[in-house]
């Protein structure tokens, strides 16, 4: 800082309102002060200034899998949140696994982030409770945080669930399975609710053969949507618990001899364009990260805000699979 300031022709104190983007500059000095540190090649040392402000301008993002279509745009919305506030976003995956997402959430809590958002894993986050009394802002998304008071913003799993059920009995179907994720996954249990509620709304008994949780795996969605499909009495409609499920069961319903009704939670890139196109139950991942990261940065603020579950809500997008005729 003082090599800028002598070849700028200034005070410290005004390299330091320039670089942090103070007020109270010309535009004439900032350009000679912006011109020096390009010269020299001046980079500000955060380690430092994490010293003297407390803060580190950087957030920490624990989801299930970046891989997974569903959560690029929820991270890209964190990502621009955090950026518009200054701060650079560290994220990682918990590849669903409880200890994972424990080591992950504490390494980034040990990096001295001032944030985090947690797509959970496990539930029990009572080992957050020390980083969340030590000014370690916490938001929980898509799912709740278990045995602890937090931020958490999700989307309405339960309503959209009931609503696209509720969609394929108003089209005469009345044999209804539904393939979904492991139990333990809040998301995946209250989908499973919603499909409940709509046929108990319609009257309509459920068999134990029409449900099917546990791995999101081909094999293991091949196998139960076969099942469900064969026999004496099969269903004429599926409703798919979340995005990878109902790839598959778009790939095992394209070697059915006979039109099935489907309708899948969360779309997926090119449904549209598959014929019949898929209907959905649309939710709007990057809402969740923007309203979340918000959420964080009111917390970051110093708002002294109660813990709060915000829903968000989702919408049924027709596009022809769902609107299939029993026997179609």
């Amino acid at each position: 800082m003082k090599d800028v300031a002598a070849r700028a022709g200034v005070g410290l104190k005004t390299v330091s309102r320039v670089v942090n983007g103070e007020p109270g500059v010309t535009a004439d000095t900032v350009r000679r002060v912006e011109e020096a540190i390009e010269a020299l090649g001046f980079r500000r040392n955060d380690s430092a200034r994490v010293l003297r402000k407390g803060r580190t301008a950087t957030v920490g993002l624990v989801l299930e899998d970046l891989a997974d279509p569903f959560y690029g745009p929820l991270n890209r919305a964190v990502e621009e949140v955090a950026r518009a506030h200054g701060a650079l976003l560290i994220n990682g995956s918990s590849a669903e696994d409880p200890d994972r997402e424990r080591e992950l959430a504490l390494a980034l809590c040990a990096r001295r982030v001032d944030g985090l958002i947690v797509i959970p894993a496990g539930d029990d986050h009572r080992y957050l409770e020390p980083e969340m009394r030590a000014g370690v802002a916490t938001v929980f998304v898509d799912r709740p945080a278990g045995r602890i008071e937090a931020d958490v913003v999700l989307s309405d799993n339960f309503g959209g669930a009931r609503d696209g059920v509720a969609h394929l009995i108003a089209g005469g179907h009345r044999r209804i399975g539904f393939i979904g994720d492991h139990p333990r996954i809040h998301t995946a249990t209250e989908r499973l609710r919603g499909y409940r509620a709509a046929m108990a709304e319609a009257g309509l008994a459920v068999e134990g053969a029409w449900v099917s949780l546990g791995p999101t795996a081909p094999e293991h969605v091949t196998a139960a949507a076969r099942r469900m499909l064969t026999g004496p009495d099969p269903v004429t409609a599926v409703f798919a618990g979340n995005n990878r499920v109902t790839v598959t069961v778009v790939r095992v319903l394209a070697h059915q001899p006979r039109p099935v009704a489907l309708v899948g939670f969360d779309d997926f890139e090119l449904a549209d364009l598959l014929r019949p196109g898929v209907t959905v139950v649309a939710q709007d991942a990057a809402a969740l990260g923007r309203v979340a990261t918000d959420r964080l940065f009111q917390r970051l603020s110093g708002a002294a805000l109660p813990a709060t579950r915000i829903e968000l809500p989702t919408r049924l997008v027709p596009r022809g699979s769902g609107e299939l005729p029993p026997g179609a």
